[in-house]
């Protein structure tokens, strides 16, 4: 499996899907599926000043409601930025999900300016993320963000 042909394979299903909540399932089942790395896939969407989990997979997660002034994912949003952090125990912005969980990485989804939502990955790897992975899931983003707007 390569990264181009997973990226097309997810942007092709993104943009066929019939609503913005199954492109959302989709590419989480498609990213976890088919990226055994990715322990744990989710998408959150801004929800006034906090981001709101959405669809994912893997274990539970006790952050379902996370304002932007806090985690990962909340400076991920704040700064409009992906944020790679290859060792979350250092790393005083994680919020710990998993005990399991060594990396993490951040994309945000986005509409011009506007943060619709973040693309959020955890795997139990330490620095499991990488620029092919980033180049990914932006993306992945960007073609989400044309089915978010439509919301």
């Amino acid at each position: 499996m390569s990264y181009p042909d997973l990226s097309n394979d997810v942007v092709r299903a993104v943009l066929d899907s019939p609503t913005p909540e199954l492109a959302m399932e989709q590419t989480v089942e498609m990213l976890k599926v088919r990226l055994p790395h990715y322990t744990w896939v989710g998408i959150y969407l801004m929800e006034g000043d906090e981001l709101v989990l959405g669809p994912y997979l893997g274990a539970p997660s006790p952050h379902t409601r996370i304002p932007l002034n806090r985690g990962i994912c909340g400076a991920a949003a704040r700064e409009k930025m992906t944020i790679i952090v290859d060792d979350v125990n250092a790393d005083p912005r994680y919020l710990a999900c998993s005990l399991e969980t060594r990396s993490e990485i951040v994309v945000p989804i986005m509409r011009g300016d506007t943060v619709l939502g973040e693309i959020d990955i955890d795997s139990d790897k330490t620095a499991a993320f990488n620029n092919d992975d980033k180049v990914l899931l932006q993306t992945i983003a960007r073609a989400l963000a044309t089915r978010l707007a439509d919301k």
